[in-house]
């Protein structure tokens, strides 16, 4: 086995951290101001449906909107980590605080129970999706950065099937908006 000497090794080593800056650097250069902040915003709504899901599969009344709530936690956790790897590849610095509105939507939330909680809730959650999917959509086609638009498409996705899902569930509760 040829063994190889220390200064090629570190050669080597330097070679490929001046790679992996390069490709950051160029996955930063080709983010927009708009994918920034749709990744900043994404990052945000996705940790307040993780806290309301939290909240709803534990206050939920009804199985339907626990499970729900569940599965919120679930896929947005998912997706978080996809797009904080991405934050990160675009320089933006992964938020640690939601908006101020949906701290606000919390608030509210928990001091409901029962099917007034579940009805609150499920119409806050057919809105929210309702705005996303139109972001998510709208950066899907638009972003400058191909890492941006992938994560937005597979966003897209999650976010279209979400969507589906609670205006069935708010059918089912007879909520209307």
């Amino acid at each position: 086995m040829k063994s190889i000497c220390l200064p090629r090794l570190v050669s080597i080593a330097a070679s490929a951290i001046l790679f992996v800056s390069a490709s950051a650097a160029i996955a930063q250069s080709n983010a927009s101001d708009d994918d920034k902040k749709f990744v900043e915003a994404a990052l945000k709504g996705g940790m307040s449906e993780v806290d309301l899901g939290n909240l709803a599969a534990k206050r939920g009344a009804s199985e339907d909107v626990k499970n729900f709530g569940q599965m919120m936690v679930t896929d947005h956790t998912r997706l978080g980590d996809k797009m904080k790897t991405v934050a990160t590849d675009v320089g933006v610095t992964p938020p640690t605080m939601t908006t101020p509105s949906d701290v606000a939507l919390k608030a509210k939330l928990e001091l409901l129970s029962g099917d007034t909680f579940d009805k609150s809730y499920i119409s806050a959650m057919v809105k929210d999706h309702e705005e996303d999917l139109k972001d998510f959509q709208k950066e899907a086609a638009g972003a400058t950065s191909p890492e941006v638009k992938k994560a937005a498409h597979e966003g897209e996705i999650v976010v279209r099937h979400h969507l589906a899902m609670i205006r069935k569930i708010a059918q089912a509760h007879n909520v209307t908006e």
